[in-house]
Protein backbone atom coordinates (compact mmCIF):
# COMPACT_ATOMS: atom_id res chain seq x y z
CA UNK A 1 0.00 0.00 0.00
CA UNK A 2 1.12 3.24 -0.44
CA UNK A 3 1.13 6.55 1.82
CA UNK A 4 -1.23 8.21 -0.41
CA UNK A 5 -3.38 4.97 0.37
CA UNK A 6 -4.17 5.72 4.41
CA UNK A 7 -6.07 8.58 3.99
CA UNK A 8 -8.60 5.74 3.95
CA UNK A 9 -7.95 3.57 6.58
CA UNK A 10 -10.04 4.66 9.40
CA UNK A 11 -13.34 4.11 6.84
CA UNK A 12 -16.21 2.46 8.78
CA UNK A 13 -14.67 -1.31 7.51
CA UNK A 14 -12.50 -1.93 10.22
CA UNK A 15 -13.03 -2.46 13.77
CA UNK A 16 -12.26 0.09 16.70
CA UNK A 17 -9.01 -0.83 16.63
CA UNK A 18 -8.53 0.48 13.47
CA UNK A 19 -10.63 3.42 13.43
CA UNK A 20 -9.00 4.27 16.97
CA UNK A 21 -5.17 4.20 14.82
CA UNK A 22 -7.24 6.44 12.22
CA UNK A 23 -8.10 9.05 14.38
CA UNK A 24 -5.82 12.24 13.39
CA UNK A 25 -4.34 9.90 10.95
CA UNK A 26 -5.23 12.03 7.77
CA UNK A 27 -1.90 12.72 5.39
CA UNK A 28 -3.03 16.77 5.24
CA UNK A 29 -2.83 17.17 9.12
CA UNK A 30 -0.17 19.38 10.15
CA UNK A 31 0.36 18.89 14.21
CA UNK A 32 2.09 22.38 14.65
CA UNK A 33 3.56 20.28 17.87
CA UNK A 34 5.36 18.62 15.89
CA UNK A 35 6.67 20.96 13.31
CA UNK A 36 7.79 19.41 9.91
CA UNK A 37 5.59 16.55 9.74
CA UNK A 38 2.19 15.70 7.78
CA UNK A 39 -0.27 13.17 9.11
CA UNK A 40 -0.69 11.49 12.33
CA UNK A 41 2.46 12.69 14.52
CA UNK A 42 2.94 14.42 17.37
CA UNK A 43 5.26 14.76 20.22
CA UNK A 44 5.47 12.42 22.97
CA UNK A 45 6.03 14.23 26.55
CA UNK A 46 5.84 10.81 28.51
CA UNK A 47 9.36 10.04 26.58
CA UNK A 48 12.71 11.98 27.84
CA UNK A 49 12.65 15.16 25.30
CA UNK A 50 9.51 14.48 23.72
CA UNK A 51 10.44 12.97 20.78
CA UNK A 52 8.34 12.70 17.56
CA UNK A 53 5.72 10.16 17.86
CA UNK A 54 2.58 8.38 16.11
CA UNK A 55 -0.60 10.08 17.57
CA UNK A 56 -1.81 6.86 18.85
CA UNK A 57 1.66 5.72 20.18
CA UNK A 58 1.64 8.72 21.99
CA UNK A 59 -2.16 8.43 23.23
CA UNK A 60 -1.80 4.97 24.38
CA UNK A 61 1.66 6.47 26.52
CA UNK A 62 -0.45 9.51 28.12
CA UNK A 63 -3.30 7.07 28.86
CA UNK A 64 -0.93 4.50 30.69
CA UNK A 65 0.76 7.24 32.37
CA UNK A 66 -2.73 8.97 33.48
CA UNK A 67 -2.35 12.22 31.88
CA UNK A 68 -5.81 13.17 30.17
CA UNK A 69 -5.21 15.49 26.94
CA UNK A 70 -6.34 18.66 25.08
CA UNK A 71 -6.40 19.66 21.82
CA UNK A 72 -5.81 22.80 20.46
CA UNK A 73 -7.27 24.19 17.40
CA UNK A 74 -7.71 26.63 15.21
CA UNK A 75 -11.12 27.63 12.56
CA UNK A 76 -13.91 25.29 12.30
CA UNK A 77 -12.34 22.67 13.84
CA UNK A 78 -14.05 19.35 13.11
CA UNK A 79 -14.58 20.49 9.39
CA UNK A 80 -14.55 16.74 7.11
CA UNK A 81 -14.72 14.57 10.44
CA UNK A 82 -18.96 14.77 10.99
CA UNK A 83 -19.02 11.02 11.51
CA UNK A 84 -19.39 9.90 14.90
CA UNK A 85 -16.07 8.43 14.81
CA UNK A 86 -13.73 11.16 14.36
CA UNK A 87 -15.31 11.99 17.88
CA UNK A 88 -15.44 8.50 19.38
CA UNK A 89 -11.53 8.03 17.99
CA UNK A 90 -10.81 11.41 19.87
CA UNK A 91 -12.93 10.49 23.01
CA UNK A 92 -10.74 6.74 23.22
CA UNK A 93 -7.41 8.59 22.68
CA UNK A 94 -7.99 10.15 25.94
CA UNK A 95 -8.90 13.60 24.86
CA UNK A 96 -11.08 15.16 27.97
CA UNK A 97 -11.09 18.88 26.45
CA UNK A 98 -10.89 20.38 22.65
CA UNK A 99 -10.15 23.92 22.74
CA UNK A 100 -10.82 25.73 19.20
CA UNK A 101 -11.39 29.12 17.39
CA UNK A 102 -14.78 27.82 16.09
CA UNK A 103 -16.19 24.60 15.64
CA UNK A 104 -17.75 22.61 12.59
CA UNK A 105 -21.23 22.26 13.91
CA UNK A 106 -22.00 18.50 13.58
CA UNK A 107 -18.74 17.47 15.62
CA UNK A 108 -19.11 19.60 17.87
CA UNK A 109 -22.03 18.40 19.14
CA UNK A 110 -20.41 14.88 18.30
CA UNK A 111 -17.85 15.74 21.27
CA UNK A 112 -20.51 16.45 23.45
CA UNK A 113 -22.32 13.12 22.64
CA UNK A 114 -18.23 11.14 23.20
CA UNK A 115 -17.44 13.14 26.70
CA UNK A 116 -15.53 15.38 25.14
CA UNK A 117 -15.68 19.22 26.65
CA UNK A 118 -15.64 21.99 23.82
CA UNK A 119 -14.10 24.95 24.24
CA UNK A 120 -13.61 28.10 22.34
CA UNK A 121 -11.13 30.76 22.89
CA UNK A 122 -12.03 34.29 23.62
CA UNK A 123 -12.85 36.09 20.86
CA UNK A 124 -10.37 37.06 18.28
CA UNK A 125 -7.64 34.72 20.75
CA UNK A 126 -6.24 31.79 19.84
CA UNK A 127 -3.34 29.22 20.75
CA UNK A 128 -1.06 31.15 18.78
CA UNK A 129 -2.24 34.92 20.20
CA UNK A 130 -2.04 33.63 23.64
CA UNK A 131 1.60 32.28 23.16
CA UNK A 132 0.62 28.67 23.61
CA UNK A 133 2.86 26.06 22.47
CA UNK A 134 0.62 22.73 23.64
CA UNK A 135 3.66 21.82 25.94
CA UNK A 136 1.70 23.00 28.82
CA UNK A 137 0.03 21.77 31.45
CA UNK A 138 -3.81 22.01 31.57
CA UNK A 139 -6.40 22.72 34.11
CA UNK A 140 -10.15 24.09 33.57
CA UNK A 141 -12.11 25.06 36.53
CA UNK A 142 -15.97 25.69 36.77
CA UNK A 143 -17.13 23.21 34.71
CA UNK A 144 -18.87 21.50 37.85
CA UNK A 145 -21.33 24.31 37.29
CA UNK A 146 -23.10 21.84 34.75
CA UNK A 147 -23.56 19.57 37.63
CA UNK A 148 -25.90 22.01 39.58
CA UNK A 149 -28.22 22.05 36.48
CA UNK A 150 -26.62 24.94 34.62
CA UNK A 151 -24.58 25.55 31.69
CA UNK A 152 -21.50 28.09 32.49
CA UNK A 153 -21.24 30.58 29.68
CA UNK A 154 -17.40 30.09 30.43
CA UNK A 155 -14.90 27.90 32.20
CA UNK A 156 -10.72 29.42 33.47
CA UNK A 157 -8.38 27.62 31.47
CA UNK A 158 -4.88 27.42 33.28
CA UNK A 159 -1.92 26.63 30.43
CA UNK A 160 1.12 26.99 32.03
CA UNK A 161 1.45 30.87 32.89
CA UNK A 162 -1.35 31.76 30.81
CA UNK A 163 -4.86 31.91 32.13
CA UNK A 164 -8.06 32.90 29.82
CA UNK A 165 -11.61 32.33 29.71
CA UNK A 166 -12.95 29.24 27.55
CA UNK A 167 -16.76 29.67 26.23
CA UNK A 168 -18.59 26.43 26.82
CA UNK A 169 -19.78 25.02 23.61
CA UNK A 170 -22.04 23.35 25.47
CA UNK A 171 -25.28 24.74 23.58
CA UNK A 172 -28.60 23.18 24.75
CA UNK A 173 -29.61 21.66 27.91
CA UNK A 174 -29.78 18.08 25.93
CA UNK A 175 -25.97 18.02 25.37
CA UNK A 176 -25.20 19.22 28.93
CA UNK A 177 -27.48 15.94 29.70
CA UNK A 178 -25.30 14.24 28.03
CA UNK A 179 -21.70 15.63 28.84
CA UNK A 180 -22.94 15.57 32.53
CA UNK A 181 -23.46 11.97 31.88
CA UNK A 182 -20.13 11.58 30.13
CA UNK A 183 -21.65 10.79 27.06
CA UNK A 184 -25.33 10.16 25.16
CA UNK A 185 -24.59 6.79 25.73
CA UNK A 186 -23.85 6.74 29.15
CA UNK A 187 -26.81 9.33 29.30
CA UNK A 188 -29.48 6.53 27.76
CA UNK A 189 -28.13 3.56 29.82
CA UNK A 190 -28.69 5.45 33.29
CA UNK A 191 -31.84 6.67 31.79
CA UNK A 192 -32.76 2.72 31.33
CA UNK A 193 -31.68 1.44 35.03
CA UNK A 194 -33.25 4.52 36.47
CA UNK A 195 -36.40 3.40 34.56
Amino acid sequence: MEKRDFNSYGSRRGNHEVMIRGTFANIRLRNQIAPGTEGGYTRDFTQADGPVSFIYDAAQNYQAAGVPLVILAGKEYGSGSSRDWAAKGTALLGVKAVVAESYERIHRSNLIGMGVLPLQFPEGASADSLGLTGEETFSVTGVTALNEGGIPQTVRVQAGDVSFDAKVRIDTPGEADYYRNGGILQYVLRSLIAK
